[in-house]
This record gives structure tokens, C-alpha cells and sequence, in this order.
């Protein structure tokens, strides 16, 4: 078979597979209510068919493309297994139910968000990882909330909004490091940087979720009897007790200490393993049983099954293959050139400094989008905009902080991107029901564009450090 002679990517091509995989995604999920798993794969098939057929590559050069991409979300892919792991766990050694019963004892609606967010800020700050604070005090908080009668999805987004403040923040977060690697900017500097924009963010969410919390407090009366039936029935099944708060205790003093968070996370799986032993009386096979296919509880009251009958290696395998196929749709893209062509289309309308970053909000977004993985998210539109500030003397932190703004938090908000995937898989709650509640995954982009269209925190680049003009 002979193939055209290889062309470089226009609009025109990117937008082809582009438009089937909305249209496939819309139809199948709103008209079928099915998973996006095959559309996704359907409109990769069309993607590799443009790049083989009028673009000129070879299967061997998008293969390649396909696993370098999924190299790059690998750690995050096993993360999420072991994350599984943990959950089962703790929930076997009473770890999570202790956290949930002490937790309905504390808190109450009225201060039960406001708490929510700045406990997640706190340990991902600590930790640098959203993940890890989803995966351990996050579930906790979820089972807190629906106990205290919240809606689901304001409670998920409370748990959100905080763990992406403190990875954000945090100068352990991988995305942290990686913003300013791709924008040529000083780590802290960029840290700096973002005080502009997270603080303001995290700080008009904490007042949104305090007004929900006291609307829900005054105009919904707690159901007492449902509060000290979860309480009473995790009483009656596990052994409770403040020593089962050791193991996240420990998992996030392992993180804290900078031991990379696979080993972080597979200790705190054997902890768990430990305390079932201890407190409530498991043999290795229940502990097995736990990690591998996770925890089963038949109590007789339904809040406490649903809560707790989750968690193992096998309940993220769905997560884990959404995340796999939505890589290699965006493997595809980026080693063809597509992405590229559209943000090239993009960057014609930005110019002045509001209108650069907005453009690169939209392609972080984009990006997010149509690869599936937020690393893609900060390190394509880096590459493509970091001329473009410089030659508008703007420095590199201002970039970098609109990476972050634009590509890790608006992650979590799209179901089958690594990050949104691993919120679903964890949490149980679909980023759709969540979304409109992450108020600070929505404020920030807003806030980072709104700024820069007004000046506000527009630092401009060292004159010793900007590029010439080039003479056109």
C-alpha cells in the first residue's frame, strides 16, 4: 500500500476526529446511557485513520506516540490500583468507619463544608498529592456528609476544591514542579506566582461553602435517628477507637517525609492489613479479600452498605481502562501534530496579554479534554505558548500558573480524564454531579483570566532575561 508523503496537521484534520468523538460521546452517554469507553476508542480509530490515510504516518510511528503517552500517566494508573487497596482496608480494620463515626459526632451541616475544605487544604498541602487526600480522609469526609443528610455532590466538590488548594500550593506536587519546568520559571517563583489567583479562589469557595452549609443547616433538619443509626450500626460491626486513626496518621507523615507515593501508598495497605488483624479479628485471607475485591457489609442499614461495601484493586479496573483508552485517543493527537494544529489556531487570537491567557486556559482545557490526562494538559500548551510571553515580556511564572490554572484543576472536572476518573473511582460520585460544586476548579480559571485582563498580578519579565524580537 502506498501512503501519501507525510503532511504536517491542520485545523481541518484535527477537527475530524475531534467532532466524532463529541458526537459519539454525546450520543451514547445523554441518548444511550452508556459508558464513553467505546466511543472513545471509536473516534481513536478515526484519528489513526486521518493520521495513516492524509497525513502520511505509519502504525509503528502512532504506536509509538500511543505508548509514550500512557508511559506518562503510568505512575498515576498505579496509584489509582493501590489507592483501591487502601480503601479496602481501611475499611476492614475499621479505619474509615472510625473516621466516619467520629466524624458525625463533631461535625454539624452548618461548619461541616467550611471544615471539609480547609482539612483536605491542609493534608494535600502537607502531602502534595490530591489523590492521597481523596483516597484516605477524603472517602472519610464523603461518609461524614451523606451521614449529616448533604447532598452528595457538594460534599465531593467541598473535598475537591480543598485537595487541588494544597496540590497546587504544595512544592511536593508533581504538577507543581512541572508547570514551571515547562515554562521556564523558578519553582518558587511560580509558588508566588499563584498566590494571585488560588488564594482569592479558595477563599470565595470557603464563603460559598459556609452559605451552603448554613442554608442546608437552617432549612433542613437533620434526621437525628438516621445520624445515630449509621452511628450505632458501625458500633455494632467494628471495633471503634482513636488508635485506628494511625494509618492515614502515618501514610501522610510517610509522604510528608518525601517517600515517593507508591510506597507511601502500599504502606498504608499493609497498616490496614496490621489493624484488621488487631482490632477486628481478620485472618489473611479477609485482609486479601479486602485489597484485591474489597469490602462487603450486609448491616442492614442501607446509608452504612452503600458507604462501605467498596474499595479494592478490582473496583478501579473500570477507572483504569477509561483512563488507558482516553490516553491512547490522545497519543494519537499529540504525536500527529492535531493538538498542536489547534493551538496554533487558537494563539491567532491572542493579542494582548488577557487575550494570551485566555487562550491558554482553553487549550489547557482542550487539551484536558481530548487526551485524557492533565500532565498532556500543562506540558503541550507549555511548549506552545512559552515564546508567545516571552516576545510580550511576560514572565515565566505568569505562564506557569496559568498552566496549573487552566490544566490541573479543571482535570478533575472531566469524567474520563485521569484526574476526574480517579475522583470518580474513589469517591463514587461522577464528575457531572460534582462539577457545579467545585467551586475552586471553577473559580481559578475564571479568576487567572479575569486578572489578566486587568493587570492584576501581570509580572513582567527581566529585561536581561527576554529574547530579542526576531526581525520580521
Amino acid at each position: 500500500m502506498n501512503l501519501p508523503k507525510k503532511k504536517e496537521a491542520t485545523l481541518l484534520h484535527a477537527l475530524i476526529p475531534i467532532a466524532i468523538l463529541i458526537v459519539s460521546l454525546s450520543v451514547s452517554i445523554i441518548v444511550f446511557e452508556a459508558d464513553p469507553h467505546i466511543p472513545l476508542i471509536f473516534a481513536t480509530v478515526i484519528a489513526a485513520a486521518v493520521a495513516v490515510f492524509m497525513l502520511g504516518f505509519s502504525w509503528n510511528e502512532l504506536e509509538e506516540g500511543i505508548i509514550d503517552t500512557i508511559k506518562m500517566a503510568m505512575q498515576a494508573v498505579l496509584i489509582l490500583m493501590v489507592i483501591g487497596s487502601v480503601i479496602g482496608t481501611w475499611i476492614l480494620s475499621g479505619t474509615v468507619p472510625t473516621m466516619i463515626y467520629y466524624g458525625l459526632k463533631i461535625l454539624s451541616p452548618s461548619i461541616f463544608l467550611v471544615a471539609t475544605v480547609i482539612i483536605c487544604a491542609i493534608v494535600s498541602l502537607a502531602t502534595g498529592s490530591s489523590w492521597t487526600t481523596a483516597g484516605t480522609v477524603g472517602v472519610a469526609l464523603l461518609g461524614v456528609g451523606v451521614g449529616l443528610g448533604m447532598p452528595i455532590g457538594l460534599v465531593a466538590g467541598a473535598i475537591i476544591s480543598g485537595a487541588y488548594f494544597g496540590d497546587k500550593m504544595s512544592p511536593l506536587s508533581d504538577t507543581t514542579n512541572l508547570a514551571p519546568a515547562m515554562a521556564g520559571s523558578n519553582l518558587f517563583d511560580h509558588i508566588r506566582s499563584m498566590f494571585y489567583t488560588t488564594v482569592p479562589a479558595l477563599l470565595i469557595s470557603i464563603v460559598l461553602y459556609g452559605i451552603f452549609g448554613f442554608i442546608h443547616s437552617s432549612g433542613n433538619a437533620i434526621d437525628s435517628s438516621q445520624v445515630n443509626g449509621i452511628i450505632n450500626t458501625l458500633g455494632e460491626n467494628f471495633t471503634i477507637s482513636p488508635i485506628l486513626l494511625i494509618p492515614p496518621i502515618l501514610v501522610i507523615l510517610i509522604v510528608v517525609l518525601k517517600v515517593p507515593a507508591l510506597p507511601g501508598l502500599i504502606s498504608g495497605v499493609f497498616f490496614g492489613g496490621i489493624f484488621a488483624a488487631i482490632f477486628q479479628k481478620a485472618n489473611i485471607g479477609d485482609i486479601i479479600d479486602a485489597a484485591h475485591y474489597g469490602f462487603a457489609i450486609e448491616s442492614g442499614n442501607g446509608i452504612v452498605d452503600e458507604l462501605l461495601s467498596r474499595g479494592g484493586l478490582d473496583d478501579m479496573m473500570w477507572t483504569v481502562s477509561l483512563i488507558i483508552i482516553a490516553l491512547t485517543f490522545g497519543g494519537v493527537l499529540e504525536k500527529t501534530g492535531m493538538l498542536h494544529a489547534v493551538g496554533r489556531a487558537i494563539l491567532k487570537f491572542a493579542n494582548n496579554t488577557g487575550s494570551l491567557v485566555f487562550s491558554t486556559i482553553i487549550t489547557c482545557i482542550f487539551v484536558n479534554l481530548l487526551t485524557g490526562e492533565q500532565y498532556l494538559s500543562i506540558v503541550v500548551p507549555g511548549r506552545m505558548y512559552k515564546d508567545a510571553y516571552e516576545e510580550k515580556g511576560i514572565h515565566p511564572s505568569v505562564l506557569s500558573r496559568t498552566l496549573e490554572g487552566g490544566g490541573t484543576v479543571t482535570s478533575a472536572l472531566i469524567p474520563w480524564n485521569t484526574c476526574g476518573a480517579f475522583m470518580a473511582g474513589t469517591l463514587l460520585v461522577s464528575p457531572v454531579t460534582y462539577l457545579p460544586y467545585a467551586f475552586f476548579n471553577l473559580l481559578v480559571p475564571i479568576i487567572n483570566i479575569v486578572f489578566a485582563f486587568l493587570g492584576i498580578g501581570i509580572k513582567p519579565i527581566d529585561p536581561k532575561e527576554q529574547k530579542p524580537a526576531t526581525a520580521k
